[in-house]
């Protein structure tokens, strides 16, 4: 993967989202999401949690080599226990509660996403970092998992605010490729007739999928990633 690319669809989805939220009212933050328990609020507060890792990431001493790819960070272990997914969803409210309002949170989260987009531009292609579940990675790699966060739950945020999806085309790319094993996977989206977008949210659980759809998918050879 292509570590510019991923820095750049980085960089364009989290100012859509920072744009998005900005001008968010008191009552909206209080909204529910799909992500229950989460609110609103809450769920921006996660997504600036999970990019909030890299600068501690990339301060520690780079590992030798690079052992799990993207799609191998998304293997169903322990990362996504009930007892982990407690601990992701509490970290995220106490986040949010940490904050004087909505619009200081929308304004944490821009100062953390531009924060991690300079130390990655700063950092040389072929990068290695190490994760916080102990995953040596590229950072282009780690990246694109940040990249999905951003942009699967920043289609939640526009699902719970009743906006249009801001979805940037550079994360749907990298999003579709990542669920379709790469470029060549275009093919089998073609032949299931779905758009990029309807694609998106049915490979992550955000839109249902019909007994003949999941036939079809399976027929095809595509096999959804664990996004927890």
């Amino acid at each position: 993967m292509n570590q510019g690319r991923v820095v750049e669809a980085f960089r364009l989805e989290a100012g859509q989202l920072t744009q998005a939220m900005a001008g968010a009212s008191a009552a909206e933050w209080r909204l529910p999401t799909r992500c229950v328990p989460w609110t609103v609020s809450e769920l921006l507060a996660h997504v600036r949690v999970v990019i909030a890792w890299l600068p501690g990431m990339l301060a520690e001493p780079a590992p030798t080599r690079a052992e799990v790819s993207a799609v191998e960070y998304y293997r169903p272990d322990d990362r996504f226990a009930p007892d982990t997914n407690a601990a992701r969803i509490a970290l995220a409210q106490d986040h949010a509660a940490e904050q004087l309002s909505g619009s200081a949170l929308a304004e944490d989260f821009n100062a953390t996403w531009q924060k991690v987009d300079r130390l990655c531009q700063a950092e040389p292609e072929g990068r290695v970092v190490r994760t916080r579940h102990g995953d040596p990675m590229l950072l282009s790699e780690f990246l694109l998992t940040r990249v999905v966060e951003i942009a699967v739950h920043g289609l939640d945020l526009a699902d719970a605010l009743g906006r249009k999806p801001w979805l940037t085309s550079q994360a749907a790319d990298l999003v579709q490729d990542l669920l379709l094993g790469g470029p060549d996977g275009a093919a089998a989206l073609d032949k299931l007739g779905w758009g990029q977008l309807r694609f998106l949210r049915k490979a992550t659980g955000r839109e249902p999928i019909t007994r003949e759809e999941a036939l079809d998918v399976s027929r095809l050879g595509i096999r959804w990633l664990t996004l927890g």
